[in-house]
């Protein structure tokens, strides 16, 4: 079985369109027939650029489980709180599921979702033929999942315009949250930036 690339198919980046690219000496010249974007076999430069942003990603990782992600102020005295502190916090209050949830969604997601886009580049760059299928659909789920990881920058945003009692109580993010807004935006974008047909060329090539 002849894959797309072969037949000289390539689908739209922008819009999904199958389309048929045209050789040039230059490389591929055509433009998607829907909305006119240039078509490519395959996303440019993806594993140097996917490689960029996990690297920051990763590297930005470590003050936002360090830095206090948001401050809270109650009758003067202010008390920062780290994504940890605060999943102690909500264990100790009674409130598990909370506490589980933040910790999945704010520590375990990022970390799994990093390592998971370095085991797809690794294997890319190795030119694995291990379960094609198997890489691809997790690719997916990374896709996917990975959105949810703002749930503590969403709970601080909450937070900071419910809570404004002035002299009594004022709580207001601190630099650990952008920190993690950096993560978990740099991840997406890496995430999209990676091309997991590269997981099948090397497969095509040994058929």
């Amino acid at each position: 079985m002849r894959s797309a690339a072969q037949l000289g198919l390539t689908s739209c980046h922008d819009c999904g369109q199958v389309s048929r690219a045209m050789h040039h000496a230059d490389g591929f010249v055509a433009h998607c027939p829907r909305c006119d974007a240039p078509l490519h076999l395959r996303k440019p430069d993806s594993i140097r650029r996917t490689w960029c942003l996990l690297i920051a990603a990763m590297i930005l990782y470590i003050p936002a489980n360090v830095l206090p992600v948001m401050s809270v102020e109650y009758f003067g005295a202010s008390e920062p709180d780290t994504i940890l502190s605060g999943v102690k916090v909500l264990f100790a209050t009674g409130q598990p599921a909370v506490a589980i949830l933040v910790l999945f969604a704010s520590i375990t997601v990022p970390m799994l979702k990093m390592l998971g886009l370095a085991y797809l580049l690794l294997s890319v760059h190795f030119k694995s033929l291990w379960r094609p299928r198997d890489r691809t659909r997790l690719y997916r789920m990374i896709e996917l999942v990975g959105r949810w990881s703002m749930l503590d920058i969403f709970m601080i945003s909450i937070l900071i315009a419910l809570v404004k009692l002035d002299a009594i109580a004022t709580i207001s993010a601190g630099p650990g949250a952008t920190s993690f807004a950096g993560v978990v935006i740099l991840t997406m974008v890496a995430a999209s930036s990676f091309d997991p047909r590269l997981i099948w060329d090397q497969k095509g090539l040994q058929r």
